[in-house]
């Protein structure tokens, strides 16, 4: 992964003359990620590209979590026309890689991962864009624009928007706290002084307190045993109440989009790597399709996708 050409001149401007670009890692966006290393100090250069990426929503959450007392990398220098922008550097130690390395971390790091989203629940959600069914629906809807074609099924997209608009209205209309959207293992990063690091917040709204809970126990990256997840609801449900209900219905609603994502990815962006990831999200969405308040959108998946297209279809992917 090669820097832009425009990264040494905008790092000798901000006091980071003759560091060293390392490649560090990309997402499932546009933006990329280096690390900068000069002696014995490091940051992180984020690649926005202006053309693709709003950075602008990024800065504004960054700051805001900060403000209010969480671990976002604080912003060193930015540069919006050439869409670079040197953070703090968080180290290496993200969630995910820390379980892996020490199964006895699980429960002691969703516990602080759940705790972190009670505190983060009790602030104001200052002024971020709602998350209402405008979005929701257009989440939702890269299913039957991606997926579908996909995997070879025609399915009826009125009928689709129709079921999800009956289950997401009441929801929709609780728009109360932050809602990090993406809040799962690989973007928690375990810190030095043991607090918890955010990353990947920039598509921050305003919304319902359960979505940050599904994204980070229905992990579509990482397997989250079903006892923790139950477990962790508890331990939140213990400081803030919450709808099981909604649970399911947002947990469905992330997981159909996220087969859309993934599929895109794929299809779109040349990135098959996300398709291993589809057996584990249709395990979540079969388990929350299971709640009565998904009724029509369970009809909807009966009568549309046979079992086949499901989870089976992408079981024996090429190595």
């Amino acid at each position: 992964m090669i820097p832009p050409t425009t990264a040494p001149d905008f790092l000798n401007r901000n006091g980071w003359a003759g560091a060293d670009i390392l490649p560090l890692a990309g997402d499932a966006s546009f933006r990329r990620y280096f690390r900068v290393v000069r002696e014995d100090q490091t940051a992180v250069l984020m690649d926005a590209p202006p053309e693709h990426e709003d950075s602008r929503p990024f800065l504004q959450i960054a700051r805001h979590l900060d403000a209010t007392g969480f671990r976002a990398p604080r912003v060193l220098a930015e540069d919006l026309d050439l869409g670079l922008i040197l953070l703090e550097d968080f180290g290496d130690a993200r969630m995910k890689e820390e379980i892996d390395l020490d199964p006895a971390l699980e429960i002691p790091l969703y516990e602080q991962a759940i705790d972190l989203l009670v505190d983060l629940h009790r602030q104001p959600s200052g002024a971020i864009p709602p998350y209402d069914m405008e979005v929701y629906q257009r989440e939702v809807g890269l299913f039957p624009e991606w997926y579908a074609p996909a995997v070879g099924i025609e399915v009826d997209e009125a009928g689709y928007r129709a079921a999800w608009d009956a289950v997401l209205r009441p929801i929709a209309e609780d728009q109360s706290v932050t809602v990090l959207r993406d809040y799962h293992a690989e973007n928690i990063m375990r810190l030095d002084d043991g607090r918890l690091g955010l990353l990947d917040f920039q598509d921050a709204l305003a919304g319902h307190p359960a979505y940050d809970l599904v994204s980070l126990l229905q992990d579509a990256r990482r397997e989250v045993p079903k006892d923790i997840e139950l477990a962790m609801l508890r331990r939140y449900q213990a400081s803030r109440p919450i709808d099981i209900g909604a649970y399911a219905v947002l947990g469905a609603q992330r997981n159909a989009k996220i087969l859309g994502i993934f599929t895109r990815l794929w299809k779109r962006d040349g990135k098959p790597r996300y398709l291993q990831y589809q057996p584990r999200v249709w395990v979540y969405l079969e388990r929350d399709l299971a709640h009565p308040a998904l009724k029509p959108v369970a009809r909807w998946f009966d009568a549309n996708v046979p079992y086949a297209k499901r989870a089976a279809a992408w079981e024996n992917l090429p190595a």
